[in-house]
């Protein structure tokens, strides 16, 4: 091909995802269709995104998705009346071009594969959401809260929650969620009402309010009502500090973004959220650590059995560390984060039965900690019942990647260059790193990268939908 010819090819993808972003920004906001290529999401994604996407598909299924191939499927899904619901438009084109010859039956195909979101109704009531603290999780939150604003939108941040009010204290807030140092400038716009002591983010009206402990609100006073309060602070990880929450007019639910003590359901979204009842009005998202390697322990157990295990995480330095030596009650911790690695308990290994019962007393782990900003990887070194070997075991996780009910959780790369800022960003609760698998015999090793901030923040979203009974289906199902 010649260089005008390249430069040809160029031009007509880019053009081809300038034209798509108008339509699936409409689909989002009017109807809440969420599209995704091979679970990639494509909502305010950026016209390089759109083309990035479409040429990971090879890696998944060997062959290349056009623009112009896929372009047909999200204009007739944009006339359809589909809504709540995720569609993986690589799947449906993929299938689609294998089948067919020509465009001229998409729109009835799209009508067949999508017909379950088509008839069902949209009853389903906008709720509020409270975010008490705002730290690292609580900003990712408010990040993906705000970018899905839109009058189909059913999750709605109303306020945050903090300690102190000290003068200036707003905009120091409004800053640090207009920049972070690991995840990049926010997508749009963010201002400062302070006459209301409020924070306007693309259109998103947040009160912020201020206390010392979460039984002081009156959340009604700010037209808040039937919220779900997540709780990012840590503080409170048992039902008498976090039932507080609901002592306060407004509040009816909590979601604790931490494991919690005692009878309190610890969910991993995709795994055992189907626990969450009506009546429960207090529940934890776990760990991150625990959302990234229960779905793939999960997989790995219904095909092959564990019999026993060890997890070893490599994690990222954390808040609760030192930036230099000083003291601190944990040990070790009290050494200077960017400069060390350090071993540290973790409890993710035993939470994993929680969320996973038949787990239950299997598994061992620890952690080090090491000097980076964030994304981790869960090294997993497991005795099977059944036998396996490498090709045999990456081809079964890489399915479960694509075709399984935890297409959303795991992610698979063969990549063999991928390093950890690499997945800076990802939305999966674990990427297997192909690569690295060991395998032979009853014996497996797993290297499993997360995102400990941005791919668990996308799992605790998930666990509030849940809570709130906003059902989304994944479509198409195969």
């Amino acid at each position: 091909m010649s260089a005008d010819k390249h430069l040809q090819s160029w031009q007509e993808r880019f053009e081809m995802a300038e034209a798509m972003q108008p339509l699936l920004g409409k689909l989002y906001r009017n109807q809440g269709v969420e599209v995704v290529v091979y679970g990639k999401p494509l909502l305010n994604a950026s016209t390089i995104e759109i083309i990035k996407s479409h040429r990971l598909v090879r890696r998944h299924v060997g062959e290349k998705l056009r623009l112009r191939e896929s372009f047909p499927f999200i204009e007739a899904l944009s006339k359809l009346a589909v809504k709540q619901c995720k569609v993986d438009i690589g799947k449906l084109a993929v299938n689609y071009w294998r089948e067919y010859q020509d465009a001229s039956q998409i729109e009835a195909y799209m009508s067949r594969e999508l017909a379950d979101a088509i008839t069902q109704e949209d009853t389903e009531e906008a709720r509020d959401v409270v975010l008490y603290g705002f730290g690292r999780i609580g900003r990712l939150l408010a990040r993906l809260l705000i970018e899905r604003t839109g009058v189909s939108n059913k999750l709605r941040l109303r306020a945050i929650v903090l300690r102190g009010g000290r003068k200036g204290d707003l905009e120091k807030r409004a800053s640090l969620l207009r920049r972070d140092s690991v995840h990049g400038p926010f997508n749009g716009s963010v201002e400062v009402d302070e006459e209301n002591n409020a924070i306007i983010a693309n259109g998103t009206y947040i009160q912020v309010i201020y206390a010392n402990s979460p039984d002081e609100v009156d959340y009604t006073k700010f037209g808040i009502s039937n919220a779900l309060v997540v709780d990012n602070t840590g503080i409170w990880k048992d039902e008498a500090g976090l039932g507080l929450h609901l002592k306060s007019p407004g509040a009816s639910k909590v979601l604790l973004t931490a494991p919690a003590k005692g009878a309190i359901k610890n969910i991993v979204y995709g795994v055992n959220e189907s626990d969450i009842l009506d009546e429960d009005k207090i529940v934890s998202a776990a760990s991150c650590t625990t959302n990234a390697i229960t779905p793939i322990l999960k997989a790995v157990n219904d095909k092959y059995g564990i019999v026993n295990g060890h997890v070893e995480t490599i994690h990222s330095y954390t808040n609760d560390q030192n930036l230099i030596d000083n003291y601190h009650s944990a040990d070790r911790r009290g050494r200077s984060a960017p400069l060390n690695m350090v071993i540290t308990e973790t409890g993710a290994a035993k939470a994993v039965s929680k969320a996973l019962p038949v787990l239950e007393g299997k598994l061992t782990g620890n952690a080090i900690r090491v000097p980076t900003p964030n994304v981790s990887m869960a090294i997993i070194s497991l005795n099977l019942d059944g036998e396996t070997n490498k090709h045999d075991m990456n081809e079964y996780l890489k399915d479960m990647a694509l075709q399984s009910e935890l297409q959303n959780q795991i992610d698979y790369t063969d990549s063999t260059e991928i390093v950890s800022s690499d997945l800076v960003g990802s939305r999966y609760a674990g990427v297997l790193d192909s690569q690295a698998t060991i395998a032979e015999g009853n014996r497996t090793i797993l290297y499993v990268w997360y995102d400990n901030e941005f791919g668990y923040s996308c799992q605790v979203v998930g666990v509030m939908q849940k809570m709130l009974n906003l059902n989304y289906q994944s479509l198409p199902l195969g």
